[in-house]
């Protein structure tokens, strides 16, 4: 039975020199980023320090959370908390409307994406504007981010001059450096126009009350520097103790994120600008529940760097759209199902269980563990697939009784004298997309008895 994620990547393979191109680009950045913990002999310490740091810092939220929040409010910040997407969407409107703001520009925050912000405030008859150069291609063409750190990474540049030639913007080439140029002198009059700037956060800094930003176009600095107000949003889970910990996760975010040493914008924002307003929204929206539960608590260590998805072989073959959450890759099946895991349990098919995402997680967050054990919870949710219950009855039955599984082994190579037409056919699952194997003469069982023989 094949899931939605399948059949999605099925049609994403028939264009192989767009998998290609997929493939091998974010393999490149995975390979950039080998480089990069290469030339640290201090790396696998990090990766320990940061994954204790975020242990220690969800197991001990409450504490974090209220340091952070009596910090902010000394620094001059509004506080806000949301339980929900609703009510985090509607926070954000009430400040907005209550400065008559009519326009915001908003720097790359995957949390406004998971509460669906942009067309919540869109109804209301507000104007969002993305400043990050690659959401900002994906807004103009209503499409939505592939990967959570270089979104639009997918699209090619003939598409992108063309869509903003649709949008009315002065295209002369398709030259990466000319499209970019346009992007910028377009965003610049969105700046002075909006009346409010929006940003995520990489980090909280619970001692300081200080919100962390990373950005590579400074936009984030753009949006924040030139409208008077300024709302960041905020999941708990990103806050963290205090500066010295703020020091191992700046070592390795980029590095596992993009392959750089570091961002080139890291923008601390610790109070408003002068004359102007600052408010920070903590969002829950779902992740106390994930730190209630025992098998997958880990998921809120994942400080969002992307790396798993450019190593997942998967993710590269079949692309973000693939996905039904809106995170795809390994870090996104897992967030998923936390999620809703009926909507989206077809997701945990995309995995080889490799376990390569395990191995480049600056976090050690255990995803492919994770992801074993939502396969395993499939039968009682519903959503396990017939054939494979079946098989797995057959495989039961036959490793029960050695007599049937030798006589079996023996039987095997009779295959191979079977028509190709037969063995390649639709009802032999092996066979798809590779030639079928050629059984030996002799199983392992009967080399290893002659052996010891």
């Amino acid at each position: 039975m094949s899931t939605l994620h399948s059949k999605a990547a099925e049609q994403y393979q028939r264009h192989p020199e767009v998998v290609q191109r997929h493939d091998q680009t974010f393999f490149g950045v995975r390979q950039k980023r080998d480089r990069m913990a290469h030339a640290l002999p201090e790396w696998e310490a990090l990766r320990e320090a940061a994954s204790q740091i975020k242990k220690h810092t969800i197991t001990h939220l409450a504490d974090y959370l209220e340091q952070f929040e009596q910090q902010a409010r000394k620094n001059g910040v509004h506080v806000h908390w949301a339980r929900d997407a609703r009510e985090y969407n509607q926070t954000v409107y009430d400040i907005l409307q209550s400065h008559g703001v009519r326009k915001v520009v908003k720097s790359k925050s995957m949390l406004t994406e998971e509460c669906h912000l942009n067309q919540s405030l869109e109804k209301q008859g507000i104007e969002v504007v993305e400043t990050d150069l690659g959401e900002r291609i994906l807004q103009m063409m209503r499409l939505a981010p592939s990967h959570i750190v270089m979104p639009a990474l997918h699209v090619h540049r003939e598409d992108i001059a063309e869509c903003f030639r649709r949008a009315g913007l002065p295209v002369e080439s398709d030259d990466p450096t000319h499209l970019t140029y346009v992007a910028r002198m377009h965003l610049r009059q969105q700046f002075m126009e909006a009346g409010a700037g929006m940003t995520g956060a990489n980090f909280g800094i619970a001692a300081t009350g200080d919100v962390v930003v990373c950005t590579n176009e400074g936009n984030a600095d753009m949006s924040t520097s030139i409208p008077p107000l300024h709302i960041v949003s905020m999941g708990i889970e990103k806050i963290i103790p205090d500066y010295q910990s703020m020091g191992v996760f700046q070592r390795l975010l980029a590095r596992n994120g993009t392959g750089q040493e570091t961002t080139v914008y890291t923008s601390h924002f610790r109070g408003p600008r002068p004359g102007g307003e600052m408010h920070i929204v903590l969002v829950d929206n779902g992740r106390s529940s994930i730190l209630a539960n025992q098998e997958h608590w880990q998921t809120l260590k994942c400080m969002r760097c992307g790396a798993c998805m450019n190593t997942c072989p998967v993710y590269r073959r079949s692309a973000g759209y693939s996905y039904t959450y809106f995170i795809p890759g390994p870090i996104g099946i897992n967030l998923g199902m936390l999620r809703d895991a009926r909507r989206y349990s077809d997701n945990v098919s995309a995995c080889s269980l490799c376990c390569s995402c395990d191995n480049v997680c600056p976090a050690k967050v255990d995803l492919s563990t994770q992801v074993y054990r939502w396969r395993q919870q499939l039968d009682s949710l519903g959503k396990a697939d017939p054939m494979k219950k079946i098989i797995s009855g057959a495989m039961a039955f036959l490793f029960d009784r050695p007599q049937v599984y030798t006589t079996a082994l023996r039987l095997s190579p009779a295959v191979n004298w079977l028509p190709g037409p037969v063995v390649q056919s639709s009802l032999n699952p092996w066979a798809y997309g590779h030639q079928m194997m050629k059984f030996p003469p002799k199983s392992f069982h009967q080399l290893w008895k002659e052996k010891q023989l």
